[in-house]
């Protein structure tokens, strides 16, 4: 009974958007392995050759790749949650709030019992806060970005509340350890790996300069040296995800109640079970990239969070709500993040020559499909960007601190030619409505 209950709802899906341009149906045509392959390789020519030709070594360097691999992590953490809960049909931009949730229970947990119990309280943060959004939206009907707002002010204001009262009350145990009403007292360091000889030996071949093989060295070295145990929990749960949710008849049934609750219903499915699940496990995975940037900084911090959680969202849009698309999209956007962190104004100067040769590929494309206003305004950008690359050597702070957000306006504003969205997102449920 249960298999025939699966296969049913895997026909309804597997005929949803069917040859239909840009639904990411069966008619889109699948990249090859060997042409990944061959696109991986074609990128790492490209940065090597914009290193060589910018002259700006972080464009490949270990300790770019690090940061940014450490930076993405919560951005993708988040945008994976999103993706759960919006693959059930449910809107989820409470986020942020549920990461300031995970946050502030790592530092209040963490400085006691260490980075380990640390990690596990943000993700009990988080999922509570996914608790909430999910009584709302799915028990009571409540509108889905109305619950997401609530949840976000709620959050910021229980933890400013709960950090003046456990970290910043005079004569406590944690302002003597160095707390205060903005900050918990210091969390240990998180346990990292590094792979034995090949971190040393791909740090020496990096040193060489080699083109595109020193390049490589440095990109691969951030991968096998010091990393953080999260992080690989964290490639971990991508994977998971895309075997759970594509490859198993919990997925197939969690999917379907954003593709068509109604249908779901009719074939034996708990909608409203397999909602909670999806939304709570969203909490969960935000709380825990939010667990991830207290023990990273060894603090919680007020405001720590610096608007990560809406970045995610824009990374599981990028995305496509797809685990592989989010896990790009967060290492672009890491990318930006430890640049700017880092103070990579050459790093962002440099950059603005991609972006020229980005938004001429756009505007020839753009051309070709038919669309001329719209290919010769990017045309004009492109030129004034590469006009701008040309005639400056840096670019100014402000627009360095600024480009995460940027990068994301941009991102969004490309992904949206191509977006596939769940059919009944942020559309209410109701048990039995179909009948």
């Amino acid at each position: 009974m249960s298999t025939n209950i699966t296969a049913r709802i895997q026909s309804s899906l597997s005929s949803a958007g069917k040859d239909k341009p840009g639904t990411g149906g069966s008619g889109r045509r699948k990249l090859s392995y060997p042409m990944v392959l061959l696109i991986i390789a074609g990128g790492l020519v490209f940065l090597s050759a914009l290193r060589a030709i910018t002259d700006v070594n972080d464009l490949t360097s270990f300790g770019q790749y690090s940061a940014a691999l450490g930076w993405a992590v919560p951005i993708g953490l988040a945008g994976l949650g999103g993706l759960w809960s919006e693959r059930a049909g449910i809107i989820n931009i409470g986020l942020e709030g549920m990461m300031m949730l995970g946050t502030f229970a790592a530092g209040w947990i963490g400085w006691q019992y260490g980075p380990w119990a640390a990690v596990g309280a943000g993700i009990l943060g988080g999922a509570l806060g996914g608790l909430v959004h999910a009584i709302a939206t799915v028990t009571f009907g409540v509108d889905h970005i109305v619950s997401g707002v609530a949840v976000n002010i709620l959050a910021l204001g229980m933890v400013q509340f709960l950090a003046k009262l456990w970290f910043g009350a005079p004569g406590s145990e944690a302002a003597s350890q160095g707390g205060n009403d903005k900050q918990s007292p210091p969390i240990d360091d998180l346990p990292t790996f590094t792979v034995p000889g090949l971190a040393d030996w791909l740090a020496s071949i990096e040193k060489h300069e080699w083109f595109l093989i020193s390049d490589t060295a440095g990109i691969l070295r951030a991968g096998c040296d010091n990393v953080s145990w999260v992080t690989l929990l964290a490639v971990l749960l991508f994977v998971g995800t895309f075997f759970v949710l594509w490859r198993s008849p919990f997925g197939l049934r969690l999917r379907s109640c954003g593709e068509s609750p109604v249908a779901a219903e009719s074939l034996g499915v708990n909608v409203y079970k397999y909602k909670y699940a999806a939304v709570i496990t969203s909490g969960a995975l935000a709380g825990l990239g939010g667990a991830f940037l207290a023990v990273y900084v060894h603090h919680y911090q007020e405001n720590q969070t610096g608007g990560r959680g809406y970045v995610g969202l824009a990374t599981m849009i990028f995305g496509n709500w797809r685990p592989g698309g989010v896990a790009m999209g967060a290492g672009l956007f890491g990318f930006m993040d430890g640049s700017q962190l880092r103070g990579g104004g050459p790093t962002i100067h440099a950059l603005l020559l991609v972006a020229a040769l980005l938004l001429a590929g756009y505007a020839v494309w753009k051309y070709r499909r038919g669309a001329r206003t719209a290919a010769a305004v990017a045309m004009v950008v492109a030129v004034l960007t590469a006009a701008w690359y040309a005639l400056t050597d840096t670019v100014p702070l402000e627009l360095v601190e600024a480009s995460p957000y940027i990068t994301t306006l941009l991102v969004l504003s490309l992904a949206a030619q191509r977006l596939r969205v769940p059919k009944t997102i942020g559309k209410p449920y109701r048990r039995g409505q179909g009948a």
